[in-house]
């Protein structure tokens, strides 16, 4: 079977449509796969469950080689986890399950209560918050709590800095893509010596927290890592959590457009968790992850030659229409009940946890999300400004182009909370 082709390379029209680019050739076509140019490179766009299913499974892709060196940089970099495959994936993969054990999970929700509410006394004070430039800094704090590192208040508001930029500028380039690459440096630094004393004794860190988890992990060769691929693995547990920050941000926006799941946050755990769900569904973050046919592959009479550049369209598969119903609209309610197939929400990864690249983090992301949504409608008082709530969709992450800005905010006295 012949996939339909685009005439011309795709390069400014991808530019200039962002990520409703594959989604609207996914539409155009009539199918879940097209095949174009990008930057002059042949490349296979898909989308939908089955494409997700095909993407994660059997190794049948390698990320070597299939993104910006600069996003693999800021969000990767060599020698990680997500950058290997195989056996040696799936053995690296085993130093991060624990963040997914529920006591964990939990761990991360006590800590985001207490610094959310510490952040609330704060913002009480001021006249307006702008959740963008305010969240990663909260999530910083939880991220470093939970991974067993002691941050001294002068370096937690750069640590901050750093970690969000990475994530901010990933899909960008420019004079703010180098200044983030460069606070990366800095963050690498930091964590390589943080693991250096670790390992020299200078520090004890939590028993089985993940800073000494990552300072003592034997990897798959029988060796421990190496210092500066343990930095990255450390700020691996770092930065994702801190990229919650901007989930955060999308629930204030989705919930300032549909007021009226506010009420029913305050009034339901269950709502809270389909909110959450749906945030990550709706919500543009990254538009594709990209691989290489690491064998010839054979999906729905389609052949794949070995090295060919395949991307799973991550925003046309969370809004696929034969998947979702009015796939464009904010509606939690499609997640009050049962779970969503793997496979048809993946914003961090489709398949199976433990042995395919779904993110080990996604059961914490969901529960820090939840929290923050909680703590969010019933234990802060806010109003929400006039401001321009628009979203740019040509830039990758994408965000409200005002920060999303609350006012009036004020704690909720603790015997008026109901109890999460």
């Amino acid at each position: 079977m012949v996939l339909q082709q685009t005439h011309a390379d795709s390069t400014l029209a991808f530019l200039m449509e962002g990520y409703r680019f594959g989604q609207r050739r996914f539409d155009r076509f009539e199918a879940d796969a097209f095949r174009t140019r990008i930057a002059l490179r042949p490349a296979t766009l898909m989308r939908g469950p089955s494409a997700a299913r095909f993407f994660y499974s059997d190794d049948n892709f390698t990320r070597a080689g299939a993104m910006p060196p600069t996003t693999k940089r800021l969000l990767q970099d060599e020698g990680s986890v997500q950058s290997l495959d195989g056996h040696h994936h799936r053995h690296r993969k085993t130093l991060f399950l624990p963040l997914a054990d529920v006591t964990s999970v939990e761990t991360a929700r006590e800590l985001l209560r207490d610094e959310w509410r510490r952040a609330v006394t704060l913002w009480s004070t001021r006249p307006n918050v702008v959740l963008m430039d305010e969240l990663p800094l909260v999530f910083t704090r939880v991220a470093c709590r939970w991974a067993g590192i002691d941050v001294p208040a002068a370096r937690v508001e750069s640590l901050a800095d750093e970690l969000s930029s990475m994530i901010h500028y990933a899909g960008s380039t420019g004079p703010g893509m180098w200044a983030a690459l460069a606070r990366r440096r800095a963050t690498e630094q930091w964590a390589a010596e943080l693991i250096s004393e670790v390992r020299r004794g200078t520090i004890t860190p939590l028993p089985q927290s993940m800073l000494e988890r990552i300072a003592d992990f034997v990897d798959a060769d029988g060796e421990r890592l190496d210092l500066d691929v343990a930095a990255v693995e450390l700020i691996n547990v770092l930065r994702p959590t801190v990229a919650v920050a901007r989930f955060v941000v999308w629930a204030a926006w989705a919930l300032a457009h549909a007021p009226q799941w506010r009420q029913r946050v305050v009034a339901s755990d269950e709502v809270s968790r389909a909110v959450a769900q749906e945030v990550r569904r709706f919500a543009p973050f990254f538009p594709a992850v990209a691989g290489r046919a690491t064998r010839t592959l054979e999906w729905q009479g389609h052949t794949f030659e070995e090295g060919a550049w395949v991307l799973l369209d991550i925003f046309a598969t969370n809004r696929d229409p034969s998947v979702w119903a009015r796939p464009d609209s904010f509606d939690p309610g499609r997640f009050m009940g049962d779970e969503p197939d793997p496979n048809a929400l993946i914003p961090q990864g489709a398949g199976d946890v433990a042995d395919g690249h779904r993110c080990p983090g996604e059961d914490a992301t969901v529960a820090l999300l939840d929290e923050a949504i909680r703590l969010l409608e019933r234990d802060t008082d806010y109003s929400v400004p006039h401001q321009d709530l628009g979203v740019r969709m040509t830039r990758m992450p994408a965000a409200p182009r005002s920060g999303m800005v609350i006012c009036d905010v004020m704690p909720v006295a603790a015997d008026a909370r109901r109890p999460a």
